[in-house]
């Protein structure tokens, strides 16, 4: 498990720590500083090699104090370095490292461009994991000047000016509009570094090891599931001896002729995946376009709810995909409502998500089976009062995520939500969740076309009817989705991601 945590959270497993006796707090923040500057030396070798200059940001908080030990520690490598202070140090921790520290503190709004003269190491400490309110522009000021300047810029946690537990901006009016150069964050991700806008603006990112692995695997045992998690692959694809049947039978329900475009692309990512067998259910209208695109995916015909009802005599057929062309009238509504009777496991999408909106019955007939991949705009017809919290700016406090979102979503529908984007949000409805990230190296801005969604929920009803939980499958589809993305590169449209389904498995030594 790779743990995404809340600010609050990580107090809680620091206060532990220090309560045991293991540590104190003023031992924290000298391995949280000296983990700063063992990242900065990483990352660039060069500036091991002799003394360099660095200009130290600091605030009142824990943050501020991380950042006078890193000016302290770089200065006994022989570093010139200056500290600027946005305030004097407010807690016994940052008032210590300030004393250790020794030196003069300017004031960080006397910052000048002559200071970053020569482009130095520019230490970002001003606010950390902690920030509960909005910061004003001339705090994230300095940090654009830095970058005017062609600084390199280190943030310490997270950059000034970003919710940790979020993802977003808080800023009175504006922001940086390019990322800071590195962050170093402690012990495990927080929530924040994985969720838009801020992961993109985190630069590259570095996890200082700060001596907690026990008290984070403690605070997991107790009670793990309130801690999000990266979305990874789970065990399982790997094809075992047996038959096709063995390996499960998806069912994909098409909408009318010339609209069958994405039930195929799912339908063939579902077979990609594993799945034994797939069957294509559309009208018999649709037949021919269906037969001339399709060879290896089987066609049914099915019209109304009551074919579909004998289609599912078979119960073999073990999960179904639906939504994806499948249309908005009433022989649509039919078929949801068929589907989600008969109990199955089904991932809905696209349109199926546009009838559980419309109709309340529907929407109460989801079961503990089902998984939603709602893209934003279909999670705002949803869930339109959690859509509308997450929108509100926020006043106090940690902002409200989407990661709080999809929980609580998840929690009202009674299953499996995976809240698509860039920093897609899975959730179940007992409060667990994972974060699929398509950031820094797994950036795949690729998927952003016409189709990838369809290919995703053909993904996931793959992964259902080989037997997979609806949340692990929702997961594992997610993970691979970006893999096969990362695969292919450049040029992606939807057709390619199934394809390249075979190299992402090699990789992964199946």
């Amino acid at each position: 498990m790779t743990a995404c945590l809340t600010a609050a959270q990580m107090r809680a497993i620091e206060a532990a720590a220090i309560a045991s006796g293991e540590v104190t707090g003023l031992e924290l923040m000298e391995r949280a500083g000296a983990g700063v500057v063992a990242a900065v030396m990483e990352e660039w070798p060069a500036l091991a090699e002799g003394p360099q200059r660095a200009v130290v940001l600091c605030g009142p908080g824990n943050n501020g104090g991380d950042g006078y030990v890193v000016a302290r520690l770089l200065r006994a490598r022989g570093w010139a370095v200056e500290v600027f202070a946005l305030a004097p140090p407010a807690t016994p921790e940052a008032q210590a490292m300030a004393a250790r520290w020794g030196g003069a503190a300017r004031p960080a709004l006397s910052l000048d461009w002559r200071d970053l003269a020569d482009a130095p190491l520019v230490v970002d400490a001003m606010f950390g994991g902690g920030l509960t309110r909005d910061i004003a522009p001339g705090v994230w000021g300095l940090l654009s000047m830095a970058q005017a300047s062609r600084c390199r810029i280190v943030a310490v946690d997270i950059p000034s000016g970003l919710c940790a537990d979020s993802g977003r901006i808080r800023s009175d009016s504006g922001y940086i509009g390019a990322p800071v150069d590195l962050t170093v964050t402690f012990q495990t991700l927080r929530i924040g570094h994985v969720l838009a806008p801020a992961a993109g603006l985190c630069g590259r990112l570095r996890v200082a090891d700060i001596g907690l692995a026990a008290a984070l695997d403690a605070r997991l045992r107790a009670g793990g599931d309130e801690i999000a998690d990266l979305a990874r692959p789970h065990g399982g694809l790997a094809k075992a001896e047996g038959h096709k049947y063995a390996h499960g039978h998806a069912l994909v329900l098409a909408g009318p002729p010339g609209r069958g475009g994405a039930a195929r692309l799912a339908a063939r990512g579902a077979l990609r995946i594993g799945a034994g067998l797939v069957t294509l259910g559309a009208p018999a209208a649709a037949m021919a376009e269906h037969a001339a695109r399709l060879d290896a995916v089987m066609l049914r015909a099915v019209e109304t709810a009551e074919d579909l009802r004998a289609v599912l005599a078979d119960g073999r057929i073990g999960a179904l995909c639906l939504g994806p062309g499948l249309g908005l009238d009433a022989r649509a509504a039919g078929l949801v409502a068929a589907a989600l009777a008969a109990r199955r496991a089904a991932v809905l999408d696209a349109d199926a998500l546009t009838h559980l909106a419309r109709a309340p019955d529907l929407f109460a007939a989801l079961h503990g089976g089902c998984v939603l991949t709602p893209h934003g705009g279909e999670f705002a017809r949803l869930f339109p009062d959690i859509a509308a919290r997450l929108a509100e700016p926020a006043t106090g406090g940690p902002a409200w995520s989407k990661v709080d979102a999809t929980r609580e979503a998840a929690a009202r529908a009674g299953c499996v939500v995976l809240f698509k984007g860039p920093d897609t949000v899975i959730a179940d409805p007992g409060g667990r969740c994972s974060i699929s990230a398509a950031c820094r190296d797994r950036a795949a801005p690729w998927l952003a076309t016409a189709g990838s969604g369809d290919v995703l929920a053909g993904f996931v009803a793959g992964l259902l009817a080989r037997g997979f939980a609806p949340m692990q499958a929702a997961e594992t589809a997610a993970w691979l989705h970006v893999d096969c993305a990362l695969a292919f590169g450049p040029g992606l449209i939807a057709e390619d991601i199934p394809e390249a389904l075979p190299e992402v498995f090699r990789r992964l030594g199946l």
